[in-house]
């Protein structure tokens, strides 16, 4: 009797996990064909390459290009993942492997408070005291003229923002590393930075990939912090210290006091279907590389 409760509840819990996989999936296809349906609109008369890869944006005559958007935020992402992915990695190297257990005690209630801060305190962070330093500090010494409102203020916050998610995920990615590694590898005499080199993040390269692929979807949907600094300026950057409009930041700023103009509805729509589908592709092509890694390992 035991054994055929313990049977049937296997099967029970099995089959559960898997309708809820299938709702999950399901989930997200509804997203995207909802997203799609609300856009449709938008592509009458206007072919995709013309709305992904033209920078006229006049909604009201009609003119949709979304490309100042999607190089706005393609640059702030791209700036906060090259700033924050050494000083995350450096970090929770060193937290891992060299600090000292009161140093621990210190900086992780640190990360998990820095994680837990609302984006718009970050925001407000980055308007008082970057954005002035880009633009007095900083800006003359490359431009002649700068608000400091720009790609690289919004790239610095959302650097910033990501960094305590980075660390934490490389923490627990180097810490699972076993230590009968570490000490096989000092036993045959190599130095501490050599195995931390050899074993413990080449081990853990899957890993990192994927935490860093998560740290990029979350930027990639950072609204309010970004909105806050980046001078929301319909407009191609060339310089980094160019104001940017983030496609979430296009989003938040219009949806509600536009609903009564349906074409800009349906354009604000395809902004929240072209994040949905670069989030998507981009987590799909990670998952190829860290299947062809971790085939490649064994």
């Amino acid at each position: 009797m035991g054994t055929n409760f313990r049977i049937i509840r296997d099967k029970s819990a099995g089959g559960l996990m898997f309708i809820l996989l299938i709702l999950s999936i399901a989930l997200l296809i509804a997203m995207g064909i909802g997203l799609y349906w609300k856009a449709a609109p938008v592509f009458e008369g206007r072919a995709l390459k013309e709305l992904l890869f033209s920078a006229n944006w006049k909604p009201l005559k009609g003119e949709f290009g979304f490309l100042p958007f999607v190089m706005g935020t393609l640059w702030v992402t791209g700036i906060a993942v090259l700033l924050a992915l050494p000083v995350s990695l450096l970090a929770a190297t060193f937290l891992t492997e060299y600090a000292k257990p009161f140093v621990k005690k210190y900086v992780f209630p640190a990360l998990d408070i820095l994680a837990a801060l609302p984006s718009v305190v970050y925001g407000v962070w980055g308007t008082l005291i970057i954005v002035p330093w880009i633009s007095e500090k900083l800006a003359p010494l490359f431009v002649e003229h700068s608000t400091g409102y720009s790609a690289l203020a919004g790239g610095i916050v959302l650097g910033v923002m990501i960094l305590p998610l980075l660390v934490s995920l490389f923490i627990e990615l180097f810490s699972a590393v076993p230590n009968d590694l570490r000490e096989a590898s000092l036993g045959l005499g190599a130095t501490k930075w050599q195995t931390t080199q050899k074993v413990v993040l080449k081990k853990t390269i899957p890993g990192m990939i994927a935490a860093v692929v998560l740290a990029i979807s979350r930027a990639f949907g950072e609204t309010i912090a970004v909105l806050m600094v980046c001078g929301n300026l319909a407009q191609v950057p060339h310089s980094l210290f160019d104001p940017v409009y983030p496609i979430p930041a296009l989003i938040a700023n219009n949806y509600g006091e536009m609903l009564s103009l349906p074409l800009y509805e349906a354009a604000l729509m395809f902004a929240a279907l072209i994040l949905f589908v670069v989030v998507l592709l981009f987590n799909v092509a990670s998952r190829m590389v860290l299947y062809r890694i971790e085939k490649k390992a064994s």
